[in-house]
């Protein structure tokens, strides 16, 4: 199975509908707009309508789309850990960020149901992580979930909106705190 990511710009715009599955038809569904706002903040009614503003005047592309065999299947969302207010008011992460402010982060992965468990979140990974370098970063975080520490033995898709620290292991990230028992910082610092 050979994955395409690409960044998700304004001709893309029905694939990442066509991600969002069929949420992609409610425009008040998260549209990966969640860390975008104060975690107290209000929320906005239209979260589609925004997002594809935003994929439309973003300079550079808030995210990438994945694809498989030319059908979009996945999406993440990367950029400038600073412009992420639900992530740079955290008091849990503020205690154990560093102080870096060309550090981006990735917030979220959507991924097709029928493709979940298949390489197409870690390949999104490592393409967030060229992405962010190839744009000045010097390093790319994240909060993925520690599925081994959770006590359930199944869990939704939805609840791995963050990825898993699993897929950030393999990618090179290093744990570098935690801020619940199952939620770890991790860290990839770049060569510039």
């Amino acid at each position: 199975m050979a994955v395409t990511i690409l960044p998700a710009t304004a001709d893309r715009w029905e694939d990442i509908v066509r991600v969002f599955g069929i949420r992609g038809d409610d425009p008040s569904w998260c549209w990966c707009r969640r860390f975008l706002t104060q975690p107290d903040g209000p929320a906005g009614t239209d979260n589609r309508s925004t997002l594809r503003r935003e994929v439309a005047e973003a300079a550079t592309p808030p995210g990438l789309i994945a694809s498989v065999d030319g059908v979009p299947v996945g999406w993440t969302r990367v950029g400038p850990r600073s412009r992420f207010p639900g992530v740079t008011s955290n008091r849990a992460l503020a205690r154990v960020l560093y102080d870096d402010p060309d550090a981006w982060w990735v917030t979220c992965f959507a991924i097709d149901g029928r493709h979940r468990r298949s390489g197409v979140g870690s390949a999104l990974l490592l393409a967030a992580v060229d992405f962010a370098r190839d744009h000045g970063a010097s390093a790319v975080e994240g909060h993925p979930v520690d599925v081994a520490g959770l006590t359930t033995d199944t869990v939704s898709g939805s609840a791995l909106f963050t990825g898993t620290m699993t897929m950030y292991v393999a990618a090179g990230f290093a744990e570098i705190a935690r801020t619940y028992p199952t939620r770890p910082v991790m860290r990839l610092p770049l060569a510039r």
